[in-house]
């Protein structure tokens, strides 16, 4: 490959894709001849990684795509690019675990460019009481209408593993545990579940993330979401849309933890490229902290340098978008990284989904989620 012709693939979202775009541009970047290509969000849950890096040199990924990864050999391991000093800084500056994250046996295999977890998004002007608090207070707001769940996709898995920890009991990330959940927590848990997806509008049933806050911005059938990934863009003034405002993750009582499934996206740099200074400089660049604190929140991104999230500067421009999420991001659950995981998030998700249904006993999904999960370890 030469450096004169770098690929790089991300998401089809202004998040994703503006900040990195415009750093490409910028004179200093201008002869790497870096163009970012886009795929949808699902995209990245679909395709196998090794594919996307057979045809990429850097790829924005998930970081429970690590395992997978490691096992194809298909990423370069940070440490054999960068200075260890500068791995350290990295890790110290980024918010929550959104570094650890991409650590995989003993090495890490992608840089934190964007940080989100996920959080409570609300409508303020169509909820007349104080926000929700506890999971009990979000129950006694569903009761009234406008309150949904974010379960399409691999999101009904994610809620749920928000929730459990938010219930004293995260899910395991080691296959070789002898169980994912505890029973009587899962149950607890799927109980609060099943009560709102019975009460949410069933035209949420299908929507992800985003399509979720689009909905929200744009119509006021929804009013308050207690779990969904947080995106800073819907929190500003636009034309012709609402603003979207966004919270801690509810607790179940007072003093309990924020129950949070980790999201955000991290840069790889794929076994078919061939790192030069200047694209090494690059990626240093965008890690820097005047680029997380400056360029990315002006170009639609979410940093994940913890200086920005406690900026006044950064919160002021987006309604303290951070300030009032950055709780929730330190007590983020972080997903398996294991080989094998993707596909028992995507089978798991549809499973819980059955439930919710009434297609499937509680126990029973109980079950069959602790049984395929140990499976992984096989």
């Amino acid at each position: 490959m030469s450096e004169l012709a770098i690929n790089g693939l991300t998401w089809d979202h202004p998040r994703g894709f503006t900040a990195l775009d415009a750093a490409s541009r910028l004179p200093q970047a201008q002869a790497l001849h870096l163009r970012w290509r886009t795929q949808p969000l699902e995209g990245f849950e679909s395709h196998p990684l090794r594919e996307l890096c057979d045809q990429y040199d850097l790829v924005v990924i998930d970081h429970p795509h690590i395992g997978e990864a490691v096992q194809e050999q298909c990423l370069w391991p940070l440490e054999d690019l960068f200075a260890p000093d500068e791995l350290r800084a990295w890790a110290a500056q980024s918010v929550g675990l959104s570094y650890a994250s991409y650590s995989w046996q003993g090495k890490q295999w992608a840089i934190p460019l964007d940080a989100a977890t996920q959080v409570a998004a609300a409508r303020t002007d169509l909820i007349d009481r104080s926000m929700p608090v506890t999971w009990q207070d979000v129950v006694q707001l569903s009761s009234q209408g406008g309150v949904c769940l974010s379960v399409a996709g691999p999101h009904a898995l994610l809620s749920f593993c928000s929730m459990m920890a938010a219930h004293g009991a995260p899910a395991e990330v080691d296959p070789d545990r002898p169980y994912f959940v505890k029973e009587s927590v899962a149950l607890d848990v799927l109980d609060i579940m099943a009560t709102l997806y019975g009460r949410m509008p069933k035209s949420v049933h299908t929507l992800n993330p985003i399509g979720i806050l689009e909905l929200m911005a744009n119509h006021d059938e929804v009013r308050y979401c207690p779990l969904v990934y947080g995106y800073v863009n819907y929190s500003m003034p636009r034309a012709g849309r609402k603003i979207v405002t966004f919270h801690d993750a509810p607790i179940l009582a007072a003093g309990g933890r924020r129950g949070s499934t980790l999201g955000g996206t991290g840069i790889a740099l794929s076994k078919r490229s061939k790192p030069s200074k200047a694209l090494l400089d690059h990626l240093r660049h965008l890690m820097a902290e005047h680029t997380q604190v400056s360029f990315i929140p002006a170009h639609e991104g979410q940093p994940s340098h913890r200086t920005a999230w406690t900026s006044p500067d950064v919160n002021a421009a987006s309604n303290n978008f951070y300030q009032n999420t950055l709780q929730t991001m330190e007590d983020a659950y972080v997903r398996p990284r294991c080989p094998g995981y993707i596909e028992f998030q995507t089978r798991a998700s549809a499973a819980i989904r059955a439930a919710l249904a009434d297609q499937t006993a509680h126990r029973q999904l109980i079950a069959e989620l602790n049984r395929e999960f140990t499976r992984l370890s096989h």
